[in-house]
Order: structure tokens, then C-alpha cells, then sequence
């Protein structure tokens, strides 16, 4: 089964209404200004297909037409209809899906994230945190660091870059001067990983301007 022929048309449309419905989300909370990030959610495994947030287009005004079946590399798959053209950040989705096997990627462009990474370029440690629970670590005795990886134009150096530090005991990573990408089983766990993590980078930023 592939998820883009006539008869997949229906789950397509739900996804597609799905991811429209975190991006307006995400907008809203001011994540994703103007037409930033990008969301997927994978429609199938074998082969891999993703469906993408279409470039170019407000993320708080998108309807479920404005995905693009993407492949395993990222490449809007042909004869899938003109769903606009995929976010150039897509083939970066992929890859994130292939080293991890989530079912969801969002990458949003947060005030926070951007600050973080100039802030913390080698990784920003976390301990003894309640929050730390919403993706999956102890509240307490453990450490757990996200990486924090140099921003590059070519997706697949910055998957290389991703896939060198990438940690498994976070579902997330920090693109310096760029923003945050993260990651789950389906878009309802990314979007909450996405919460959690962003609230720790916010915290992060407080408890140093208070320092």
C-alpha cells in the first residue's frame, strides 16, 4: 500500500486535515510565523512515504490540500496531484525518520531554540525536572542532553550533522540559528514532545538571565 493512489485519497485528506490543524496550532503560539517550519507525518513504511507541509504558505491558514507526498528522500512523489511544492526541509524529515522511526516530525522557529543554540552550541543539559517525564526520561538522577548542531543550507550535510549527534534518549535536536526539530510515534507524542521540550529551553533561558 502505497497512500497516494485514488483509493488512499480519503487517509490522505485525514492527514493532511490533521497536520493543518497542529500547524494552525503551532502559529497561534507563535511557532511557526509567517510561512517558517514545517510539519510530516509518514503514511507508509515500505515504501516510505511522508505527507509535508506544502513551501512557501502561511502555517496558521493551511487546509489539508496544502500537503505533498514526499518519498523516502524527501522528493514529492509524481502523479500525486499539485499539492504545491514540499518544504525544502523535507528530505531532513525523512532522514529523522529513517534513524529514529518516528511517525511525525515537526520543526518550528522558536525564539527560544534560536537563542539556545547560540547560547549552548555543544548541547544544553537537563536535570531534576518534572517535565522531563513528558518525554519519556526521570524526573530525577539523570541527565539528559540535546544536541545542539550547526545549521547548513545542503539537507544532507545537516542530516549528517543530525544523525552524528543525535541522542536517543531525546526525541528532539537544535539546528543553531535556525530552530528545533523533534519528534514521535505520531503527531499527537511529537506535538507533545515539542511542548516539553521548548518549555525546558524557555526555562533554560530564565534561570541563566537570572544567574
Amino acid at each position: 500500500m502505497t497512500g497516494t493512489g485514488t483509493a488512499d485519497a480519503p487517509r490522505t485528506a485525514g492527514w493532511g486535515a490533521a497536520l493543518a490543524e497542529e500547524a494552525a496550532r503551532f502559529a497561534a503560539l507563535g511557532w511557526m510565523a509567517g510561512t517558517s517550519g514545517n510539519l510530516s507525518v509518514v503514511t507508509d513504511r515500505d515504501p516510505l512515504r511522508l505527507l509535508v507541509t506544502a513551501s512557501g504558505l502561511d502555517k496558521g491558514e493551511l487546509s489539508a490540500r496544502d500537503m505533498v507526498p514526499v518519498d523516502g528522500e524527501g522528493r514529492a512523489v509524481p502523479g500525486t496531484g499539485d499539492s504545491g511544492k514540499p518544504s525544502a526541509e523535507a528530505a531532513l524529515h525523512a532522514r529523522v525518520v529513517r534513524l529514529t522511526g518516528a511517525g511525525a516530525v515537526v520543526h518550528v522557529h522558536t525564539v527560544a531554540a534560536v537563542a539556545v543554540g547560540r547560547r549552548w552550541p555543544g548541547g544544553v543539559a537537563f536535570r531534576d525536572l518534572e517535565m522531563l517525564k513528558g518525554i519519556g526520561r526521570a524526573a530525577h538522577d539523570e541527565t539528559v542532553v540535546l544536541p545542539v548542531i550547526g545549521n547548513s543550507q545542503d539537507m544532507r550535510v545537516l542530516g549528517d550533522r543530525l544523525e552524528a549527534a543525535l541522542n536517543p534518549l531525546v526525541p528532539g535536536v537544535v539546528v543553531a540559528g535556525h530552530g528545533l526539530y523533534t519528534w514521535g510515534a505520531d503527531l499527537r507524542e511529537a506535538r507533545r514532545h515539542t511542548e516539553i521540550v521548548e518549555w525546558l529551553l524557555e526555562l533554560e533561558l530564565a534561570e541563566e538571565r537570572g544567574r
